[in-house]
């Protein structure tokens, strides 16, 4: 795993009327790794990922992104700097196609997000690119087809590729695998491992099984402090996580 920190917290805390969802944290992400950061429901992690893409402000605590501290920076600031977020709901336009999600995501990277009196021929020169993320990941025979009506895994490639198509530097993806069947779960794990390629990818994910094949480092919460850290062969073994998943019995 490269060595070299891409995003760091330092203190991270976040406070709500007296309790903490977040206390403390100290986190390093190396760059180009795949870091996942796991724990119990009501653990803290999505809390996390919104004081990283600053949804909400911390408490207290610092943010460092490539040797930068950010703490401060308005969202739009800090998603200019490349750090994309995906959420557990699939977020695409339902009623254009997978074409033109993929090439509403490009327009950003190409100057056009905000030039809306640009002729559709100036935007058809996105479709080769839309055209080659779209097939790599295999959504390429429902290329015309409105998202609405494509299956839930493949919703989920869909939202992964308008999200590759801001080129990101570091990709936070929250609980990918959320609702996907099983031979979806292999599908989308192949993804984000392709993904990860030339990029740094945090996760959210509860399916240990995925965190086990896919994460260079694992990042372990409970009641918004960080009790483990490491590979997964290290925190699987470590008697505080098995008791704060499993219960004492398991410890």
């Amino acid at each position: 795993m490269p060595s070299d920190i891409i995003l760091e917290a330092r203190g991270l805390t976040r406070q709500f009327s007296g309790f903490y969802a977040v206390k403390d944290v100290n986190l390093s992400v190396a760059s180009g790794a795949i870091h996942a950061l796991i724990g119990p429901n009501g653990a803290g992690k999505t809390t996390v990922f919104n004081l990283l893409t600053k949804f909400i402000p911390p408490s207290a605590g610092t943010i460092i992104f490539d040797g930068i501290d950010i703490t401060q920076e308005k969202p739009a600031a800090t998603a200019r700097r490349g750090i994309v977020r995906s959420f557990q709901i699939s977020a695409t336009f339902p009623h254009l196609t997978v074409l033109e999600n993929v090439r509403v995501a490009l327009q950003r990277p190409a100057g056009l997000a905000t030039q809306f009196w640009r002729s559709e021929s100036v935007l058809n020169t996105l479709d080769a690119r839309a055209t080659e993320l779209i097939e790599s990941f295999k959504l390429e025979q429902w290329i015309h087809e409105q998202a609405t009506n494509l299956p839930y895994g493949r919703k989920r490639a869909l939202e992964l590729a308008t999200t590759l198509a801001l080129e990101p530097r570091l990709l936070l993806l929250d609980e990918p695998m959320a609702g996907l069947g099983h031979e979806d779960i292999d599908h989308v794990a192949e993804l984000i491992r392709a993904a990860a390629k030339g990029r740094t990818v945090l996760m959210v994910e509860h399916n240990l099984s995925v965190v086990s094949r896919l994460c260079d480092r694992i990042t372990v919460l409970a009641r918004g402090e960080i009790l483990a850290e490491g590979d997964y062969a290290t925190v699987s073994q470590d008697a505080r996580v098995r008791e704060a998943y499993m219960g004492k019995e398991a410890a």
